[in-house]
């Protein structure tokens, strides 16, 4: 998932901004209290519900906000939103997918179209790019948690289909439906992940060059500032100057 790594990077680089971290925690904050009212409110029997309160831990988010969250969901003023995915290209014909939790469909739609527009790519239908990746699931753990060895021999073991380490932590990667099991025998293992989720990860990745890459990695973190997006997916590789000149 070159293109999505390198964009958290460069994010967790810049560090947590006051303003930056108050915005993450309002979009996890959404997803807890989607998760717990679409399901049930205890996140043993709620895979999704779990899933955003390991997001919310690794973010440092409070045991109190956390359950606040919950709360807010079985109260009957508590807002309804639209899972959403968008899909288009960004500049270099990279391919982007966009989810979005979102209580009005027409203005979500038509801040991210305009993001879209003015970064010089296009929004598509929706299957228009989506073809390009695959719907997994994934659990991540730091690199400290394990040796490499360890972790892959367990994953396999546990189900998972592919297992990616390096210096800044394991990517273990699971079918969609084998995301909830896999995740329960790594945390009996190894301890609580840093992530459990499912995501989109590129089928194949796209070389763009500086002027472009700089373009893709504005029209990301334009969209990650939009109060309705809660991830987006990209397809793209771009130089490690570009990655260095946009962390600075």
């Amino acid at each position: 998932m070159a293109g999505h790594s390198q964009f958290k990077n460069i994010m967790h680089r810049k560090g947590r901004q006051d303003k930056v971290r108050s915005k993450l925690f309002g979009k996890l904050a959404r997803e807890i209290t989607t998760a717990a009212k679409l399901g049930q409110p205890d996140p043993a029997f709620n895979p999704r519900l779990r899933a955003a309160i390991i997001a919310a831990r690794a973010e440092n988010m409070t045991k109190d906000v956390i359950e606040r969250a919950i709360r807010k969901s079985q109260g009957g003023d508590a807002e309804t939103y639209d899972d959403m995915r968008y899909e288009g290209y960004g500049p270099g014909g990279v391919a982007i997918i966009v989810e979005v939790l979102t209580d009005n469909r027409n203005r979500t739609a038509g801040e991210v179209r305009a993001a879209f527009t003015k970064s010089g790519g296009n929004l598509a239908e929706t299957g228009a790019v989506s073809f390009m990746f695959e719907h997994l699931g994934v659990v991540e753990y730091d690199a400290r948690a394990a040796s490499n060895d360890a972790i892959l021999e367990f994953a396999i073991e546990a189900g998972a289909e592919d297992v990616v380490s390096s210096e800044a932590g394991h990517e273990i990667y699971t079918a969609a439906d084998s995301l909830r099991e896999v995740a329960k025998a790594m945390e009996a293992k190894f301890g609580e992940p840093r992530k459990a989720a499912l995501v989109w990860k590129p089928k194949n990745t796209v070389a763009v060059d500086d002027v472009q890459g700089e373009k893709i990695f504005g029209l990301l973190e334009a969209l990650n500032e939009n109060d309705d997006v809660q991830n987006v997916y990209a397809n793209f590789e771009v130089s490690e100057a570009v990655v260095a000149k946009m962390s600075a």
